[in-house]
């Protein structure tokens, strides 16, 4: 009998990049909107934290999020592991908490695309707004409450934590 271990894949990391971030819920678990709501609150939280968010949206079994990672305080980009662990990791405890469950929430691994180019960058941005437009779960891009898009400020790269 062969035994098969799951190994965590590598990421691409580069200092300044933007980064398109998916993670889908263990054996595809539909989150109730209460629990999408804190997934959210999560997910803002982090922003001017760790990460300078430019878009995400909590959808009822997956999350999409495209960000650009913070400096910590030695100057170096916070790495990507660090920050989904903190939001899959709190978050799960808040939706387990929420849900009277236990284990694993969100499956291990997370999709992780390094932008490339504006283009790129305006691709990305416009799938996450229009995920749940797509998904019959809005109308329109302001129509799902759990969305999330900055304001239509300049993008800015790898900008300093603002402690």
């Amino acid at each position: 009998m062969t035994t098969f271990y799951r190994r965590n894949l590598p990421h691409m990391e580069k200092p300044g990049a933007t980064y398109y971030v998916s993670f889908s819920t263990r054996r595809e678990f539909i989150l109730p909107e209460d629990a999408r709501t804190l997934i959210f609150d999560h997910c803002l939280f982090e922003n001017g934290r760790k990460v300078h968010l430019h878009a995400f949206v909590v959808m009822p079994d997956h999350v999409h999020m495209l960000f650009t990672p913070l400096l910590n305080e030695k100057g170096e980009a916070y790495p990507l592991a660090e920050i989904m662990n903190g939001i899959k990791g709190a978050s799960s405890h808040s939706v387990n908490k929420l849900l009277g469950r236990k284990g694993a929430l969100w499956e291990a691994e997370s999709f992780d695309r390094m932008t490339r180019s504006d283009g790129d960058f305006e691709f990305r941005l416009l799938y996450i707004v229009e995920n749940p437009i797509a998904a019959g779960l809005a109308r329109g891009p302001n129509d799902y409450r759990w969305a999330w898009r900055e304001s239509t400020q300049p993008r800015a790269a790898a900008l300093p934590n603002p402690k």
